[in-house]
């Protein structure tokens, strides 16, 4: 089982060495080939500047196959910018990136004040968690009834699940809480097991 972790740009390495510290087998996803040579059993979308990633995943030959994997049920953990990365709207910006996530998101989303803030908030089946916000998105709102809302904070949308996706918009690979992770390796491991089934 190996975790393909797209290390074009952004957060990468934090995920990577957490998802190591359980056990996990990881792969950075650099240029196509590194896709094409490994076999993925799921995929990180880290957080950092979606515009910048969007625009070398598609120059470095990335985005068709990672399009086509997520489509095709390998689990997706996506953060901050990873969760815009897979919206199918971004509110006021017509820009669509994978578009495989039914929820319309707003980029940068707490304005300049509160661009980094920490929040304690209750994560649906893990609890309360210490939530690192960094120049964050939010769901606006979502577009089909499949969509699991997971985490509100001041009544807005900060983690959902869709299907084999769960994306984030705040940064759980920062500190030293692993619960999120956790369950992301559930995910995957459920996922094995459908197909070996």
């Amino acid at each position: 089982m190996k975790i393909g972790i797209v290390s074009v740009q952004g957060a990468f390495i934090e995920h990577e060495k957490m998802l190591a510290s359980l056990g996990a087998e990881c792969v950075e996803l650099r240029k196509k080939e590194d896709i094409e040579r490994n076999e993925i059993s799921a995929i990180v979308l880290p957080g950092g500047e979606s515009t910048v990633q969007g625009k070398l995943l598609r120059e470095l030959g990335m985005f068709g196959p990672i399009k086509r994997l997520i489509e095709s049920g390998v689990p997706v953990l996506a953060t901050c910018a990873g969760m815009i990365l897979l919206a199918q709207h971004i509110s006021g910006d017509g820009t669509v990136h994978f578009g495989t996530l039914p929820v319309t998101v707003r980029r940068n989303a707490y304005g300049r004040q509160l661009g980094s803030f920490v929040r304690k908030g209750n994560v649906s089946g893990i609890g309360e968690f210490e939530m690192a916000f960094i120049r964050a998105p939010f769901v606006e709102k979502t577009e089909s009834r499949d969509v699991d809302v997971l985490s509100e904070v001041d009544g807005r949308i900060v983690a959902v699940r869709f299907k084999n996706q769960l994306a984030l918009a705040f940064h759980p690979e920062i500190g030293e809480d692993t619960r999120i992770h956790e369950l992301f390796l559930a995910m995957i491991e459920q996922s094995a097991r459908r197909k070996a089934g």
